[in-house]
């Protein structure tokens, strides 16, 4: 599949091009809610986060894109929750993060996916957090 800006789903794209500046600390402050808020935290004056986590949905079958990574004990496992670490044209390229169901807090893993936007029907955020990254 070819993949060009014209062709990709914008709204997801700009989405996750605001998390990603948002992410490095360099932004305007606009007005925003939800996952395109301009601010990582609870308030503007949060500076203890560094990551919004986000499940992206394929567009064919509505179900949350999942992909396998190594665990700490070398046990494959599958995780659906990333972090968005670069955006190329339509390409986005995720860090797959482990939601511990325990204490709700999220570990980063050195393993990358990078997911063709065209096939994204939907993104879901989750509140920002500090993730240590590896």
């Amino acid at each position: 599949m070819s993949c060009s800006n014209q062709n990709c789903s914008s709204c997801i794209s700009d989405i996750l091009e605001k998390i990603l500046v948002l992410q490095k600390q360099d932004f305007s402050c606009d007005n925003f809610i939800g996952c395109d808020k301009p601010f990582l935290g609870p308030s503007a004056t949060s500076i203890c986060y560094n990551t919004r986590p986000i499940q992206l949905y394929n567009c064919c079958s509505g179900n949350p894109w999942s992909f396998n990574y190594t665990n700490a004990e070398g046990v494959t496992v599958a995780s659906n929750i990333f972090r968005v670490e670069s955006i190329d044209d339509c390409c986005c390229t995720c860090r797959i993060l482990v939601l511990d169901p325990t204490t709700g807090e999220y570990t980063s893993t050195n393993e990358f996916v990078t997911i063709d936007l065209n096939c994204c029907g939907a993104i879901r955020c989750f509140n920002d957090t500090y993730v240590d990254l590896c």
